[in-house]
C-alpha cells in the first residue's frame, strides 16, 4: 500500500525488477506485512528495468509504487527506486525470494540507534544462515569470502559478506555518495565509498533462502561480474594494483645497478652488462606503474568513483606543474649528459670498435634516465590537466 504525499515516510523499501512475476508477489507482501507489524509510515517502490512479464501487474494490483528506469542495469533499476525514495531510511532487496523481508525491523531498528548503512550477513562468519541449496558452493566458500577478505583488508569494512543484497540506509547518506556503477558493482561501490568516510556501519545476521524463482533464471552471472568486481576493488585500490608493485620493482632494479655498475660477483654469480639491462627494465616498469597509480587515483577522485583522499591532496600541495618540469628537466639533462660523453668516446675512437663493458655503463644508465625524465614531464602536464578539473 502506497503512503499519501502528505504523510511523512519514514521508510521506503526499494525491490529492483526484471521480469519477476514468479517471486515479486510474494515479496511486496512480506514488505508490507512488515511494515505493518512495526507501525512503520513507509512504502514499496518497484524500480521496474523492462519486464515484459507480468510483473508490473502484479505490483499494481498490489499498489505499490512503480519506477520505470529505462537504463538497463542492476545499479540503475537501484538508483532510479532510490532517487524517488521519499522514506528518511531505505531499504533495498532484490524480488527473487531468497531474501526474507519479515527481517527488516533488524535493518530498521539499527538506522534509528544513528547507523548509516545496515548490511546483512548471511554467511556464519558474521552469523547468518544459509539454506541449503541457497548458495552456490563457488559463491560461499570461493567468492564471497575472498571479496569480503579484501574489502576488509584493503579498505577496513567492517563487514563480512561483501555481496548481500538485503541492506539498509539514510537516504541522505546515499546522496552523500554519489554513486555511480550501473550494474551489479553497485553494492560494493556503496560499501567501499561509505567505508572512506566518516560513517556509521552496522551489520545484522539474516538468512538466505533459495532463489524461489521458476520461470526465470537468476540475473547474476559468476564469472562477469565476479571480474567486474575485481576490476572495481582495483581501480579503487592503485596502492595494491600500481603503487606497491611499481616500488618493489624500483627497488629490485636499484638492487641491480649496485651490483651490476661495479661488476660485483655474489654466491658465485657474476653481474654485469645484462644486469644493467634488465634492471633498467624494472625501475622503467615500476616507475610506469607509481605514475600510473597516481593518474588512477586522481581519475577515480575527480569522476566520484571514490571519495576525496587528504594524502591525495597534500601530495599535489607539493608536486605542482612546475617541480615537474624542473625535475624531469634535470634528470633528461643528466641522461642526455651520459650519452653524449658516450658517442664523444665513440668519436675519438674513429667511430670504430669500443670498450662496450665501459661505453655501455654510459649507455644504458644515459637511455634509462632520460626515458624516466620524459615519462615524467609528460605525466606532470597531464596531472595538471587533471588538476584544472579538480580545482573548479
Amino acid at each position: 500500500m502506497e503512503a499519501s504525499p502528505e504523510k511523512k515516510i519514514e521508510l521506503s523499501i526499494v525491490i529492483p525488477c526484471l521480469n519477476e512475476e514468479d517471486t515479486l508477489d510474494i515479496c511486496i507482501g512480506k514488505a508490507l506485512q512488515a511494515m505493518g507489524e512495526e507501525g512503520v509510515s513507509g512504502e514499496v517502490i518497484v524500480a521496474d528495468n523492462g519486464s515484459n512479464d507480468g510483473s508490473l501487474e502484479i505490483a499494481r494490483k498490489r499498489g505499490v509504487r512503480i519506477v520505470t528506469v529505462e537504463e538497463p542495469g542492476y545499479g540503475c533499476a537501484l538508483m532510479g527506486g532510490i532517487d524517488a525514495a521519499r522514506g528518511t531510511y531505505v531499504i533495498i532487496g532484490d524480488a527473487d525470494d531468497s531474501y526474507d523481508f519479515l527481517e527488516i525491523p533488524k535493518f530498521l531498528a539499527k538506522l534509528r540507534e544513528g547507523f548509516d548503512l545496515v548490511q546483512g550477513c548471511r554467511l556464519p562468519a558474521g552469523g547468518g544462515t544459509v539454506v541449503s541449496g541457497a548458495m552456490p558452493w563457488t559463491h560461499r566458500h570461493l567468492g564471497n569470502p575472498f571479496f569480503t577478505f579484501l574489502i576488509r583488508w584493503w579498505f577496513k569494512s567492517p563487514i563480512h559478506d561483501v555481496y548481500c543484497g538485503l541492506r539498509g540506509f539514510t537516504k541522505s547518506h546515499y546522496e552523500a555518495l554519489n554513486q555511480s556503477c550501473t550494474g551489479m558493482e553497485f553494492a560494493t561501490e556503496m560499501m567501499i565509498k561509505s567505508s572512506q568516510v566518516a560513517c556509521r556501519i552496522a551489520e545484522v545476521p539474516i538468512t538466505l533462502h533459495p532463489d524461489g524463482r521458476v520461470f526465470h533464471s537468476p540475473h547474476l552471472k559468476t564469472w562477469r561480474d565476479g571480474w567486474r568486481t575485481l576490476r572495481f576493488f582495483l581501480i579503487n585500490s592503485p596502492r595494491w594494483l600500481f603503487l606497491a608493485p611499481g616500488l618493489l620493482a624500483i627497488v629490485a632494479g636499484l638492487l641491480g645497478y649496485g651490483l651490476g655498475m661495479p661488476r660485483a660477483m655474489l654466491f658465485g654469480i657474476n653481474f654485469d652488462l645484462h644486469t644493467l639491462l634488465f634492471s633498467s627494465l624494472f625501475i622503467m616498469c615500476g616507475f610506469q606503474s607509481i605514475l600510473f597509480a597516481l593518474l588512477s587515483k586522481t581519475y577515480a577522485v575527480e569522476s566520484g568513483l571514490i571519495g576525496p583522499d587528504p594524502r591525495l591532496k597534500m601530495f599535489y600541495s607539493w608536486a605542482t606543474l612546475e617541480r615537474g618540469i624542473l625535475i624531469s628537466g634535470l634528470a633528461m639533462t643528466l641522461g642526455v649528459f651520459l650519452l653524449g660523453y658516450a658517442i664523444n668516446e665513440w668519436r675519438l675512437s674513429d667511430f670504430g670498435a669500443l670498450d662496450y663493458g665501459r661505453n655501455l655503463r654510459l649507455v644504458i644508465p644515459g637511455v634509462t634516465i632520460t626515458a624516466l625524465g620524459a615519462q615524467l614531464l609528460l605525466s606532470s602536464f597531464f596531472v595538471s590537466i587533471l588538476g584544472i578539473q579538480r580545482k573548479r
